[in-house]
C-alpha cells in the first residue's frame, strides 16, 4: 500500500520530539522554504510515517540523540522501516543526491567506455568538491564513478550526467529530468533535483524516506556496491592537451574503515544543506540502511551519526516495523489505478446498482448487444414463417396446373 492518509487522525496524534544533543546553535545560512506538505505524500509507506517527529516500534530502546534534522533506518531486504524522525520532511540533499544520479544512470553507461572531458563538465561552484578532471582529458566511465562516490567530485557528476543524457550540450539537463522521473517512479515524492551533483539549487529537496528508496535501488547494483566499498583509486595521468600527472584519491566515507559489515554509502555537505549521510551495513543476515539530513559535524560527524542509527537498528528484533519502503511495482500499480477511467454513468450504472450481485463486467456495450439480439429474434421468426408459406403455395401450384401462385 502506498499510504492511506487520514489528516484528522494525523492531526490528533501528538508528535514525539526526536532526541537531540545539547549543542550551541550553529552559524548557518537560512534554510530554503520547502513546498507545503501534502497529506497523501506524507503517508507514503504507512500512516505512522506521516509525522514531523519521532516514530519507533512500541517497546523499542530509545534511538540515539542526533543533530540530524531528519533521519530513517530501514531494512534493505524486507523494506521494513524500523524507525524515523520526520521521514517525509523536506530537506536539502547536498552530495547524497549523487546516489539518485547513480540510480538513474549507472545501468546506462558502459564502465569500460572512454570519454573526453569538456569545459562545461568543469563548470562547478568555486571551492566545491572536485576529483580533479582536466579539460580535454580522457577517462573511463568507471573512473568517473569512483571520482563521484569516493571523492564526491562535482566535475565527475557533470560529466556522467552529460554522457547519460546523450553527450550533447543539453545532456546534463536531460539527465536531471530523468533523475526526477526516476524519483517519481520510486515513490520519492519529496525529491526534486535541480543539479546532478547535489550542489544547492532553487527548489531542490529530498527527504530521509526518499533517500532510503534511492539507496535500495543503488545497493541492488553490483557496480555501485563495488565503487562505494573501494578504499583507494587512482586518477590516470593525461598527456593532452597538456601533461598532467596521475594521482591517488581515497574514499571519504569513514564508515567503511570503522564499522564491521559496512557496505558503504555517501557523504554530503553544503553550507545550506549542512551535513547529509547515507550508510548501509550487514550483520547476522540483515542489511540495514541509515539516512540522515540537516546534521552538524559536532559532537558526531555524519557517518558517526549513521553508525549510531545502524547500531540502534540492529538492536531491534527482526520484523520490527513502523512502515515500509514502497516498491516501484506498487507505485506503478497505484498510478495505474489512479489513471483508470471512472465507472460509466446512466443506464449501465443504474443496472449495476439495481443488481449488485450481477456480473461486474456488464457494460453498456454488452447491454446493447443483448438488446439487439432480443430485437432480432422475432424478426427472424417472422421472415422464416413467410418463406415457409411461400414454399407451400409454390408446391400447391405445381400440383394444380393453371392456377397462379
Amino acid at each position: 500500500m502506498i499510504g492511506a492518509p487520514s489528516p484528522a487522525a494525523a492531526a490528533a496524534a501528538a508528535e514525539i520530539p526526536c532526541p537531540k544533543p545539547l549543542i550551541a546553535k550553529p552559524s548557518a545560512p537560512p534554510r530554503p522554504v520547502p513546498p507545503a506538505d501534502v497529506a497523501e505524500d506524507m503517508a507514503v509507506g504507512g500512516q505512522a510515517l506521516a509525522t514531523r517527529g519521532l516514530v519507533v516500534p512500541a517497546g523499542s530502546p530509545a534511538p540515539p540523540a542526533l543533530t540530524a534534522t531528519t533521519w530513517l533506518v530501514a531494512d534493505l531486504d524486507t523494506g521494513e522501516v524500523l524507525g524515523a524522525c520526520g521521514p517525509h520532511v523536506h530537506q536539502t540533499p547536498a552530495s547524497v543526491q549523487k546516489m539518485l544520479l547513480a540510480a538513474t544512470a549507472i545501468d546506462q553507461l558502459d564502465p569500460a567506455q572512454k570519454m573526453t572531458v569538456t569545459r562545461g563538465d568543469l563548470d562547478i561552484e568555486p571551492g566545491s568538491s572536485a576529483v580533479g578532471l582536466v579539460e580535454g582529458g580522457t577517462y573511463s566511465i568507471s573512473t568517473l564513478w569512483l571520482g563521484l562516490m569516493l571523492n564526491s567530485g562535482n566535475d565527475a557528476a557533470n560529466a556522467l550526467a552529460r554522457l547519460a543524457g546523450g553527450g550533447g550540450p543539453d545532456g546534463l539537463q536531460k539527465t536531471v529530468a530523468a533523475m526526477n522521473a526516476k524519483a517519481a517512479a520510486l515513490g520519492a515524492r519529496q525529491t526534486h533535483a535541480v543539479t546532478p551533483s547535489g550542489l544547492d539549487g532553487k527548489g531542490q529537496f529530498t527527504s530521509s524516506y526518499d533517500l532510503a528508496l534511492i539507496a535500495r535501488v543503488c545497493f541492488a547494483n553490483a557496480d555501485f556496491r563495488k565503487y562505494v566499498l573501494t578504499r583507494i583509486a587512482r586518477m590516470p595521468a593525461q598527456t593532452k592537451p597538456k601533461k598532467v600527472g596521475g594521482f591517488q584519491f581515497q574514499n571519504e566515507n569513514k564508515l567503511i574503515y570503522n564499522y564491521p559489515g559496512a557496505l558503504g554509502g555517501k557523504t554530503g555537505f553544503t553550507t545550506v544543506a549542512r551535513h547529509s549521510y547515507v550508510g548501509a551495513a550487514t550483520r547476522n543476515g540483515r542489511t540495514l540502511v541509515a539516512t540522515l539530513l540537516g546534521a552538524e559535524a559536532r559532537p558526531k560527524r555524519g557517518w558517526e551519526q549513521g553508525a549510531a542509527l545502524l547500531d540502534w537498528g540492529f538492536s531491534l528484533p527482526a520484523g520490527s516495523s513502523v512502515g515500509k519502503l514502497v516498491t516501484p511495482e506498487e507505485v506503478a500499480a497505484a498510478s495505474s489505478a489512479a489513471a483508470a477511467p471512472p465507472i460509466a454513468s446512466g443506464t449501465a450504472a443504474g443496472a449495476t446498482a439495481a443488481h449488485p450481485s450481477g456480473p461486474t463486467g456488464f457494460t453498456v456495450v454488452a447491454a446493447a448487444s443483448v438488446a439487439a439480439a432480443l430485437t432480432a429474434v422475432p424478426l427472424l421468426l417472422l421472415l422464416t414463417q413467410r418463406r415457409q408459406r411461400r414454399l407451400r403455395d409454390s408446391a400447391a401450384a405445381v400440383e394444380a396446373p393453371g392456377t397462379q401462385p
